[in-house]
């Protein structure tokens, strides 16, 4: 069973992790998506949400850009992060799961600059 992350903004990826809306969890076995659920963001804090992830049993992460912080929390922790990644959420899992998707590594350095990550 793979457990894939994405973070989102009304169901289409968000492009900073941190500041999402929620996560939607999809559970997929297969190459294919059998079911998911959607959690509210618990709060943006330092080595918060990679843990908070981690400890749900996430095997995937997928957002438009995360902080390099995040991204060395979960590599630490073998979890895979897809950055870069737009559209509808669920549009991404199955690219993903696709093998479609690809991370074009959409690190943001400065969070004053939110905005501005994976442009």
């Amino acid at each position: 069973m793979l457990k894939i992350a994405v973070a989102h903004e009304n169901g289409m990826v968000s492009e900073h992790f941190g500041r999402s809306e929620g996560f939607k969890i999809f559970d997929a076995e297969n190459n294919q998506i059998l079911e998911s659920e959607t959690i509210a963001n618990p709060g943006h804090r330092p080595r918060f949400l990679p843990n908070f992830l981690a400890d749900r049993g996430v095997n995937v992460v997928i957002s438009g850009g995360m902080g390099g912080g995040a991204v060395e929390i979960f590599n630490e922790k073998n979890i895979e992060v897809v950055l870069g990644a737009s559209g509808n959420a669920k549009t991404a899992v199955e690219n993903y799961l696709k093998g479609e998707l690809k991370s074009t590594g959409s690190i943001c350095n400065e969070h004053r600059f939110h905005d501005e990550c994976g442009k």
